[in-house]
């Protein structure tokens, strides 16, 4: 027997062990196509969050938020947590607002938003609720 019948026998079953192990242990890869409006919702989605943002960054409005003792930076990981169709209709009252009439609306909406998901226990901004007091 040549020496390189010797060493080819387990060099093929290492490399055969090798390959197996591979292909065992990826996922298969899924492929699907994306629909337009699927595309395009997201789309309009990340440009309603940016509004809202955009509003919230003003200063009357920050300086309205730390009146109400709401840290800026909790209402904007807040919003960053909204769904899809919650920044939608936020962003749809900013359109229906007159032009820099309206912001006490917005401040009250975010505010009684911010309540509701700090009494269900979903965020930590008011230290005066009791967290999940909706749940009993």
């Amino acid at each position: 027997m040549s020496p390189f019948r010797r060493i080819a026998k387990p060099v093929c079953l290492t490399v055969t062990a090798a390959m197996l192990a591979l292909t065992l242990h990826l996922p298969a890869a899924n492929a699907a196509l994306v629909s337009t409006e699927a595309v395009l919702h997201s789309t309009q989605a990340q440009h309603d969050i940016s509004r809202v943002h955009d509003a919230l960054n003003r200063d009357d409005v920050k300086t309205q938020l730390e009146a109400l003792g709401v840290d800026s930076n909790l209402v904007q990981a807040r919003v960053d947590a909204l769904s899809d169709d919650e920044a939608q209709q936020l962003a749809q009252r900013l359109d229906q607002m007159p032009a820099g009439a309206g912001i006490i609306e917005i401040l009250l909406f975010v505010f009684i938003l911010l309540l509701i998901t700090d009494l269900l226990g979903l965020t930590n901004v008011f230290p005066f609720t009791k967290k999940g007091a909706l749940h009993r």
